[in-house]
């Protein structure tokens, strides 16, 4: 039962993504293109989409965090470390990159999978190898780290 939740939140999820225009990248680049703000095809709708995102996180994290447990899990995974570093940001600089030249980020780009957009397929086969690639970088990272401190 809870993954038949769990498929329909996705595809509400989806639905708004796709009702937002967030699944079309002319709609985000004009979005992100702010120096066409003088010339006045500047399109700031999707402010709304991203203001309305904000609320429902910030009601639903208040709502959900006073429960004991998850719904579908044993225990709530919250991040512990406040520790900022190399990672944290350089890993979200490439992402605003790649979502400024692609016009996609993860989600959006899943759902104009749907459309047959040829984007949307490159965009998320780059998407894909990247993950593999950070993660192979990661593990390295850590038997970098192991070898250098058992000697």
């Amino acid at each position: 039962m809870a993954i038949l939740i769990q498929l329909a939140i996705g595809l509400l999820f989806g639905l708004g993504l796709v009702i937002a225009g967030m699944s079309n990248p002319a709609k985000v680049l004009n979005f992100l293109d702010f120096a066409a703000i003088p010339a006045g095809t500047w399109d700031g709708s999707l402010a709304f989409v991203l203001m309305g995102a904000i609320a429902v996180t910030f009601v639903g994290y208040r709502l959900v965090l006073k429960a004991k447990r998850p719904m579908f899990a044993a225990k709530f995974h919250l991040p512990t470390s406040q520790e900022l570093n190399a990672r944290i940001m350089v890993g979200p600089a490439i992402f605003g990159i790649g979502w400024g030249l692609a016009g996609f980020c993860p989600g959006p780009a899943f759902t104009a999978l749907a459309s047959g957009s040829s984007a949307a397929f490159s965009f998320v086969a780059a998407m894909l190898l990247g993950m593999l690639a950070a993660r192979w970088l990661s593990s390295r990272e850590v038997v970098g780290r192991l070898g250098a401190q058992a000697s």
